[in-house]
């Protein structure tokens, strides 16, 4: 993977319409989910379209790590995975995760059950995100896992344990990916006794899990679930290659092209993702329909084009939090105040997106009113220029480049994203695709 060059920052100017059509890249959240799930198969995996990002390294250097061979199909995005059947090769490594969740996290959970001896790290904000509740739950089934930092939070090192089938549970409030990582590590040790993994409290962004399931199916092997509070994995099931899998575009970032047509103009297509879609961020179109856009659903495609100013929008984002961001921009463009709501996970992810959104907010000239677990925007008369600090986090930089639309409410401003680099943890070539639709 070759990652472009990246400038200290960013300038971009108002756009007074964006229309075109943008070819997405990788689902992240399918992608590293099925990177895995293709090491620990019986069989070889051809991937194609998988995304090419820092996330996406982060898991094929650590899956080399563990003795997992994979090769990359010349300058193409497509992989072949040489599966482990359940075993990786190496017992005894270092691995650096960066700041990839959907890496350390099913990772964690894999090795935990396998046991070996492994170190786990990454950059410092990984260091700062929680992963507490999946390891007390997979101690709790006789992992030895212990913090090597701060308890509560990587680094971790990993030893051999003996594992319980009985007495899986995690609470789901923090991170969907806690979850997904058991269900997806159940499978290793389920050769005689079903697991049954219990959710304690509420599970958030349920969609994730959906993909989860999803994908574990494609690889043979069947979850049962009594709603969302109990998930059963039969004895007797293991990973098996399907031969062949398409990773989806990624619907997190169809978000910022869909907003832009919406706000300024359109038609602007997304292909890649279509009606179909395993991604439950595929619901931001029913955000942005609220708002007043207008919104065509292909097998393949999505498009938005603006119908007038936007309406301010009062809703639940618990379900697509990633997605949520791109409508906190938005609502800039709207007719009101807006307030998303059930956004407490914004907290754990790459920066606290919730004080990082309220103070970039409110540098562009928006009244910001920031909780525990929602935001509420009014937006100003019009928008100020603004350098905008983005928190070594890609989506705070993909968000913010939507404050240079022209709307129908309003104008666009003259932006400067200090340190444009951090895309590449999930879209290194934004920036380009992102020029592709403006038009001055």
């Amino acid at each position: 993977m070759k990652t472009p060059h990246f400038p200290p920052y960013i300038d971009l100017n108002p756009v007074t319409r964006a229309q075109g059509v943008i070819q997405l890249p990788g689902s992240k959240s399918i992608s590293n989910r099925t990177l895995l799930l293709a090491a620990l198969s019986e069989g070889d995996t051809q991937i194609s379209e998988l995304l090419a990002s820092d996330d996406t390294l982060v898991m094929l250097n650590a899956l080399h790590s563990l003795g997992v061979k994979w090769e990359q199909e010349g300058v193409s995005q497509n992989y072949l995975v040489r599966g482990v059947s359940g075993k990786f090769p190496v017992k005894h490594a270092d691995l650096f995760m960066g700041n990839a969740g959907t890496a350390i996290r099913p990772l964690v959970a894999a090795l935990g059950v396998l046991g070996g001896d492994y170190t786990l790290h990454g950059v410092e904000r990984m260091h700062e995100r929680p992963i507490g509740d999946l390891v007390d739950a997979l101690q709790r089934v006789g992992s030895q896992i212990t913090y090597t930092g701060v308890p509560g939070f990587p680094p971790l090192h990993i030893q051999s344990g003996q594992i319980r089938p009985n007495g899986w549970q995690v609470r789901g409030n923090v991170s969907s990916q806690f979850l997904t990582a058991l269900l997806m590590a159940a499978p290793l040790i389920a050769a005689e006794q079903d697991i049954e993994i219990e959710v304690i409290g509420e599970l958030i962004s349920k969609p994730y899990i959906e993909i989860t399931l999803n994908l574990m199916a494609r690889f043979g092997v069947l979850v049962k679930r009594e709603g969302w509070q109990k998930f059963i994995i039969e004895a007797g099931q293991f990973y098996k290659s399907p031969g062949t899998i398409h990773v989806e575009g990624d619907a997190s970032s169809a978000s910022y092209f869909l907003a832009a047509g919406a706000i300024c103009g359109g038609p602007v297509r997304v292909t890649g993702v279509g009606r179909n879609s395993i991604q439950g961020d595929v619901r931001f179109v029913e955000a942005l329909e609220k708002m007043g856009a207008s919104i065509a659903l292909g097998e393949n495609w999505i498009e938005a084009r603006s119908n007038g100013v936007l309406k301010a929008i009062d809703a639940d984002f618990n379900a697509i939090p990633d997605a949520a961001m791109t409508i906190a921009i938005a609502a800039l463009y709207a007719n009101g105040t807006s307030v998303l709501r059930n956004i407490g996970s914004w907290r754990v992810k790459e920066t606290d997106r919730i004080d990082a959104m309220a103070a970039e907010l409110t540098k562009l000239g928006a009244q910001v009113e920031a909780g525990a677990d929602y935001l509420a925007i009014t937006p100003p008369a019009q928008l100020q220029p603004a350098s905008i600090e983005t928190y070594d986090d890609h989506r705070m930089a993909m968000c913010f480049s939507l404050a240079t639309l022209n709307g129908v409410a309003r104008a666009g401003t003259k932006i400067r994203i200090l340190d444009p680099k951090c895309v590449a943890k999930t879209f290194p070539d934004y920036f380009s695709a992102f020029a592709t639709i403006k038009q001055y």
